[in-house]
């Protein structure tokens, strides 16, 4: 049986997920939380090449799922090729408190199978559309907290960002949404924050943490 929390981030392609990971890491061992990751792509594995050259983690604590087919399908339909690489990182790394589970790039569709993970986040971005939240896809409405990237590029884009985050706010009613620049580090301690709260309320070395973030 699993011991470490799992949890998933979905997104489209180019919005950011890898290098939210990438950033979101250090802040999470900084907290005492011991990290592994697997990442989907269709035919590759340049996500998790990337995250090891990065040097976030050490190479074995990244694994790398090339899922052959549309990404839904190994996040939701038959996530048993993640369940199986998550497993066996907890089995090299037995004392791992949390697994991400990186989404190949997807559409506004992408949903986790809860059998897969016990929370998970959607990423869109604002180069994406400012329209995006309005088309209230599942992953915007049904994530546990929704990350609207690349908040920097909005004057570049032609996004009005306080009306995209006022739909943001409007579409997602009582569930959390964080306005984020990852590039520039805005927003990863929001999402931390919102793991630590969320996911590993119950992690001994947060329990203090936690307390004071009620």
């Amino acid at each position: 049986m699993s011991s470490a929390a799992r949890i998933g981030i979905g997104g489209p392609v180019g919005s950011g997920k890898t290098y939210i990971i990438e950033k979101l890491i250090p802040v999470l061992q900084e907290r005492g939380v011991s990290v592994g990751v697997v990442t989907n792509d269709l035919v590759t594995k340049e996500d998790a090449d990337r995250l090891r050259r990065s040097g976030a983690l050490p190479e074995g604590r990244v694994s790398a799922v090339e899922a052959g087919a549309c990404p839904h399908t190994v996040i939701r339909e038959d996530p048993s090729l993640n369940i199986l690489a998550a497993d066996e990182l907890e089995e090299r790394f037995p004392g791992l408190d949390l697994v991400i589970v990186e989404s190949g790039g997807d559409n506004l569709a992408s949903t986790f199978s809860t059998d897969l993970v016990d929370w998970w986040m959607f990423v869109i971005d604002v180069a994406g559309g400012g329209d995006i939240p309005r088309k209230r896809g599942p992953g915007v409405l049904r994530s546990d907290l929704l990350v609207v990237n690349k908040t920097d590029l909005s004057a570049y884009v032609n996004v009005d960002l306080p009306t995209m985050e006022e739909e943001t706010k409007h579409v997602r009613v009582d569930k959390p949404y964080v306005m984020a620049s990852a590039m520039n580090g805005n927003g990863i301690e929001d999402i931390a924050d919102d793991i630590v709260r969320s996911v590993l309320f119950d992690h001994p070395a947060l329990r203090d943490l936690v307390e004071t973030m009620s």
